[in-house]
């Protein structure tokens, strides 16, 4: 008889169950799942989340049809033994510290190699041992995928002539345009699954203590294999040529503008990231996609996607309590739950109603909104990276840890990016229509329209200024303190200030 072969929550796709010689499940293996009620006791997740990882689970099941036992269960080590009781099982290697332990803890219980990436964790390796001790730019990291997978290339050269097309996709959005005017992203139809575990979700918060943040409902986001292709089928044909020059552009009236919103897709397993990209590729070949465009949706999925799995095993288990700024606060109750209605600048204001009533924003309102607000104001990055993994419908361990740590908040002193990501006002307005009607004035650093970006700015250089004034993207930036002639009330204002909403 085949061993039995485990699948977690975020390893629903085919892929999770093809033989590979002899480092998948036996053809044709039985499956054993398990919801695990402990998960969303231990942590306040986001209820669209919730419900999305759920509803995808319970919908894979049904796939599976006999073939499958799906356990609902207090933990998840209970929920295995009354599967199996004691028999073997296989699992493909899972995506967090905590559930790798968890599997090696557990009797019986095979793990085999990752899978849904590009890259192996050996083959990573190989090519950091290469750099002879060298950083791990990202930059390097992505020419090597596409060399190496031959993708975007073009007998030998990148495609277009270069690897990396950011001088043609970093464009503002339109003048006066209040939408990007592309064809809307896939939405799903809800089912009777959907319907079954919003009534269990209601349950638990009613009836044994669960909470959530967020507002739950209609589900946005792919729960299936069938919706995830849909969903990649029509960005490539509807939105992906217009994605390149605004994909870090933002409008208060288009939140999703030309993105893929493909990312849960691919954390949820559904989608391997190896179609989305030869997707991508292929409607360049075609013609109806711009070199430009096809390189920033492969950069996002082969480059950074496969650069942060990667650097969350390389860096260790230790590399999430990395705080070398020493930031220490609490987040205040405004942003911890998403009450925007408490919140005066428009701009963040309008991105914590995003994730509020959707669980998801683009990657420019995470790192240079959420996250910079976040810097700015000192806040412990530990507690900042929770936040960022329970409130968006695509984030996990893996994929937080270093996208906050490392990037949004250069916890690791240096160790990922070369520079902290933050800035005032002024980006902002360039990139956006969120200073439109606001209170505050991107160019005010004092008095009643001073813009928080812009004096936390001034405040965030000031507080680090020996540390990155030796840093030589952020030189320039820290001797502009010497030209401000009101620091002091910039000073004085922010510390006034405090942790009260903007």
């Amino acid at each position: 008889m085949s061993t039995p072969h485990w699948l977690f929550g975020d390893q629903l796709g085919p892929h999770f169950l093809t033989p590979v010689r002899e480092q998948g499940p036996d053809r044709g293996a039985p499956v054993v799942m398990v919801e695990a009620k402990s998960v969303f006791r231990r942590r306040r997740f986001h209820r669209a989340k919730a419900h999305l990882v759920l509803s995808a689970m319970r919908h894979r099941a049904a796939e599976l049809g006999e073939r499958v036992t799906y356990v609902r269960a207090e933990t998840y080590r209970e929920g295995l033994r009354r599967a199996v009781g004691g028999a073997p099982v296989t699992v493909c290697h899972p995506t967090s510290y905590a559930a790798l332990r968890l599997v090696r803890s557990l009797p019986g219980v095979r793990v085999l190699p990752a899978r849904g990436f590009l890259v192996s964790h050996e083959e990573f390796a190989g090519w950091a041992e290469g750099l002879g001790g060298r950083r791990l730019l990202q930059e390097n990291f992505y020419r090597w995928v596409r060399e190496r997978h031959d993708l975007l290339m073009d007998g030998g050269h990148p495609a277009g002539g270069r690897f990396n097309h950011d001088h043609a996709n970093r464009e503002p959005p339109p003048r006066g345009a209040t939408a990007l005017g592309v064809p809307g992203p896939y939405r799903p139809r809800e089912d009777d699954i959907d319907a079954e575990v919003r009534e269990d979700l209601d349950r638990w918060e009613r009836e044994d203590g669960v909470r959530f943040v967020g507002r739950d409902g209609p589900r946005l986001f792919p729960a299936t294999r069938r919706e995830a292709l849909s969903a990649l089928r029509r960005f490539v044909a509807h939105r992906l040529p217009s994605f390149g020059p605004y994909e870090d552009a933002m409008l208060a009236g288009d939140p999703v503008m030309a993105h893929s919103l493909l990312s849960s897709s691919m954390n949820l397993g559904l989608l391997h990231p190896a179609e989305c990209v030869e997707h991508a590729e292929h409607a360049w070949r075609e013609g109806t996609v711009p070199v430009n465009s096809a390189e920033g949706f492969v950069r996002q999925v082969a480059g950074w996607r496969e650069y942060v799995w990667q650097l969350y095993w390389h860096f260790g288990e230790d590399y999430r309590h990395g705080n070398a700024l020493g930031h220490t606060r609490e987040l205040p109750a405004y942003f911890s739950e998403l009450d925007a209605e408490a919140v005066t600048a428009r701009c963040l204001a309008t991105v914590l109603a995003q994730v509020r009533d959707t669980g998801w924003t683009h990657h420019i309102p995470r790192l240079m909104l959420l996250g910079s607000h976040a810097l700015q104001r000192g806040w412990d990055p530990a507690a900042v990276t929770d936040w960022f993994h329970r409130c968006f419908v695509d984030g996990y361990d893996w994929v937080m840890v270093p996208n906050v740590v490392g990037m949004s908040q250069y916890a690791d002193g240096g160790r990922m990016t070369t520079k902290p990501y933050t800035s005032g006002g002024a980006y902002i307005h360039r990139m956006s229509d969120l200073c439109d009607g606001c209170a505050f004035r991107p160019t005010d650093r004092t008095g009643p329209r001073a813009c928080p970006y812009t004096a936390g700015y001034w405040t965030f250089l000031h507080r680090h200024r020996h540390r990155l004034s030796g840093n030589a993207r952020m030189r320039r930036a820290v001797q502009g303190l010497d030209r401000l002639g009101d620091l002091d009330e910039v000073l004085r204002q922010e510390r006034h200030r405090g942790d009260a909403a903007p």
